[in-house]
């Protein structure tokens, strides 16, 4: 996979104003997103992505001046698909911190292991600074999340640079992730928990033991 995805300069997408060029975009992400999880050719290419999508060339070059542009964009979308699940509560609701992180990484793995092509972008080999960019703005954007559903949900003593040490269990959790991937093309069961040993022993450092929850 090291050929899939090129540090070259980055060019941006052309977002789309027009209803009927946003329904051409989603279809371009999702014929992005299908050749990517295929992964039957290392040398993705803007033909592929027409081809998928059964339309002219010249209607991807249209959006995407190359096909990094096309990944970034990818990543934008499956980053606001990871926000928006972020946001919703759990069912039941985590009776301790523990639990809260244990939750959070199993539903972020599931969503993830769903997604072939979001495996293949965030964890395979050769991906590109502007994807990685993409990424990382991303978890800071779930960081921040989490510090407001730690704040929602328990009483929290003081903690110093708090977003700090969520950001670190995070990039730690997808440490033990992308080592899963690169060993068994998914996130397995087994390395879940994992992630999850060690984001909770590490935040250990910083949290006590027992967090209580917030009275309503």
């Amino acid at each position: 996979m090291s050929s899939t995805f090129s540090n070259r300069p980055r060019a941006d997408a052309r977002k789309p104003v027009r209803k009927s060029a946003q329904e051409r975009y989603e279809l371009l992400l999702d014929a992005t997103d299908r050749v990517l999880a295929d992964g039957l050719n290392e040398d993705v290419s803007l033909a592929q992505i027409a081809a998928v999508a059964e339309v002219p060339l010249a209607s991807v070059y249209h959006f995407f001046p190359n096909r990094n542009a096309a990944f970034v964009a990818l990543a934008q979308r499956f980053h606001a698909e990871l926000r928006h699940l972020a946001s919703q509560p759990h069912q039941p609701l985590p009776g301790t911190w523990q639990d809260m992180v244990a939750m959070n990484q199993r539903r972020a793995a599931a969503y993830l292991n769903a997604r072939p092509a979001a495996l293949r972008l965030f964890m395979g080999a050769g991906v590109s600074v502007q994807v990685r960019n993409t990424d990382m703005m991303g978890n800071a954007a779930l960081t921040r999340m989490r510090v407001d559903q730690f704040n929602q949900l328990f009483d929290m003593p003081r903690v110093p640079d708090l977003e700090l040490r969520l950001a670190v269990s995070l990039a730690v959790s997808e440490g033990v992730w992308t080592l899963s991937y690169s060993a068994h093309e998914r996130i397995t069961d087994a390395f879940i928990e994992e992630s999850v040993r060690a984001s909770v022993s590490y935040l250990r450092c910083f949290l006590p033991e027992f967090v209580p929850l917030r009275t309503v």
